[in-house]
């Protein structure tokens, strides 16, 4: 099997560990492979590809969709590093205001798959970041929500002292309690 698959402290995240074969000429790679991932329960069905560029810093999140157009997500980097979150924000989940981060990089190839209804983010740790992934649905921006980067809820010690925020990332509102 070409993937290492490390299951997280949430149920349905998964870090992604690919076979790279490597040689003189550079290295091959599989990124994502329908059977595989479905033998481990990741029975998911990608319909929208996604690419970011971000300066060192920058912190997009936390985002997700709702239903009836919750995503999934398989997200990866291609150039630089982050450190990328999940976060379960549904308010009466057992997981609420739970989370998991994982270092994903160019270098180490690692990827993390995030199941539809959890709250996705990261921050940007190198010079720059380019950042890919595949969404379960299209994007519909009347179903977009998320919460604030810095929810004492979730109290997530994001690597990035003073991050680069979008308006629309700084007027997220805090979660209630559960």
């Amino acid at each position: 099997m070409p993937f290492s698959f490390q299951p997280t402290g949430l149920p349905g995240v998964v870090i992604i560990e690919p076979t790279v074969f490597e040689d003189g000429r550079g290295f091959f790679m599989e990124t994502w492979k329908k059977s595989d991932f479905a033998s481990i329960g990741i029975d998911a069905e990608f319909v929208q590809e996604n690419q970011s560029r971000s300066l060192a810093g920058t912190l997009r999140g936390l985002h997700l969709q709702r239903p009836p157009k919750a995503q999934g997500k398989l997200v990866r980097v291609v150039e630089g590093e982050i450190f990328d979150v999940a976060a379960d924000i549904r308010h009466g989940s057992p997981t609420y205001g739970r989370w998991v981060g994982a270092r994903l990089s160019g270098a180490n190839r690692h990827s993390m798959f995030i199941p539809a209804g959890l709250a996705h983010g990261f921050c940007v740790l190198s010079e720059e970041a380019q950042v890919i992934y595949k969404t379960t649905d299209e994007y519909a921006p009347e179903l977009e929500w998320g919460a604030r980067w810095d929810d004492p809820l979730l109290a997530i010690p994001w690597p990035c002292s003073e991050p680069r925020l979008s308006e629309r990332d700084r007027q997220w509102p805090r979660l209630p309690p559960p």
